[in-house]
């Protein structure tokens, strides 16, 4: 019969050690010091996925998570050159996701991207993940449900799914997934309009820190998505300090939920003035990846292997610009610069990398959808090494 000492088993279980095996000497070195409550099994596998999610440099991941709704919106907004408007039914819509999914997981280059996130469908139902594995890209999935509004405070979000979550997770490992991803809204706007508001920082901290928990209690690498927005008046270091704010908590949860650190990834937004500021204009690329730069050498650990940068409602170009400025001023940063021992700052783009190929493909045309995959894969690549594409 297994034997450890319950008392030292904290809040997150997910590496009781099952096995006294588990604790042979035999097991490579590991990369981080661990506590006899994690099991050396997973931590290794944690640690060693979440690195390759973020290296080699350049490396990053393609967010392909969009539930049903927003794909068909995605389709829908094509314009297609047909006489007639094809009306499709149920089975129809899925089928189409299922061949857009396909093309997109065929074409996508693997010297470029490491992970793809899926939606839960795509990973289950469609059993696309081997298509990737076979590549040596790794599959993650989806973890977090819909959005509901917080009552005390309608115009921000709690994000539903925490409930039977360890089951779904432990479901898609088994599919063949290796990390997960949760994505999380934060509200931004001046410090006169109050938002966001303490109740939710909190509640976003928290949910980040149980997911994070349950997610590695399921073997698979948590991605922590805190998606500051920027559609309202919040000048640029109104969000700079809200991003900082909503890190430094999240990473405050995570440890009180024992999260292994080393085996996470987070992935949050730049720092953007808001698109209702009057002198957003002002702003230049160098400006958001200064201010970026800073918020994660203040509020992200060391300890974690990598930031995947998730492009939003931004256009590929300046998305992949952004990305290019941030590492253009890693690369030129020396010690004792607290940018120079940033961790791998790369990519995890949606709209950003396949909008382009997308269109195309809803069109018809499939051999050009591959050819713009795999030009936005190298693009994204290049700026995550500091280089600007033309």
């Amino acid at each position: 019969m297994p034997e450890f000492n319950v008392e030292t088993v904290p809040p997150n279980l997910f590496a009781v050690p099952d096995l006294n095996s588990e604790r042979v000497p035999s097991l490579p070195p590991s990369r981080a010091f661990l506590q006899p409550y994690w099991s050396p099994h997973i931590a290794h596998e944690l640690i060693t996925t979440a690195q390759s999610l973020v290296n080699p440099r350049g490396k990053g991941i393609y967010a392909t998570d969009e539930s049903p709704d927003v794909i068909q919106a995605l389709f829908d907004g094509v314009q297609v050159n047909d006489h007639e408007e094809r009306v499709w039914t149920e089975a129809g819509k899925k089928e189409r996701r299922k061949k857009w999914r396909e093309c997109a997981y065929n074409a996508v280059p693997s010297e470029y991207i490491s992970g793809v996130i899926l939606y839960p469908e795509t990973l289950v139902d469609f059993g696309l993940a081997p298509i990737l594995a076979a590549k040596g890209i790794i599959p993650g999935v989806r973890a977090n449900g819909e959005l509901m509004p917080i009552p005390s405070s309608p115009s921000e979000f709690i994000v539903e799914g925490l409930d039977g979550l360890l089951g779904r997770l432990q479901a898609a490992r088994a599919a063949g997934a290796r990390f997960s991803k949760w994505r999380v809204t934060i509200a931004c706007t001046s410090k006169e309009r109050g938002l966001p508001t303490q109740t939710s920082l909190e509640l976003q901290a928290d949910t980040l820190g149980k997911y994070a928990a349950i997610s590695q209690e399921a073997g698979l690498v948590p991605i922590v998505e805190p998606d500051v927005e920027f559609s309202e008046d919040a000048d640029l270091a109104r969000s700079a300090e809200v991003h900082e704010k909503a890190i430094s908590m999240i990473y405050d949860r995570m440890r009180t939920y024992n999260v292994l650190l080393e085996g996470s990834i987070i992935k949050p937004s730049f720092s953007l003035p808001g698109l209702k500021f009057a002198n957003r204009d002002k702003y230049k690329p160098e400006d958001i990846a200064f201010a970026t730069a800073t918020v994660i050498a203040r509020a992200v650990p060391t300890s974690v292997p990598g930031v995947a940068f998730l492009s939003g409602g931004l256009t590929p170009a300046l998305a992949t610009h952004y990305l290019a400025a941030l590492n253009a001023l890693v690369n030129s940063s020396q010690a004792p610069s607290p940018f120079a021992r940033l961790p791998s700052l790369t990519f995890s783009f949606g709209r950003a990398l396949q909008g382009d190929a997308l269109k195309e493909w809803v069109k018809g045309n499939e051999e050009q959808t591959k050819v713009l995959l795999q030009k936005w894969s190298q693009v994204c690549w290049r700026s995550a090494r500091g280089v600007v594409s033309d």
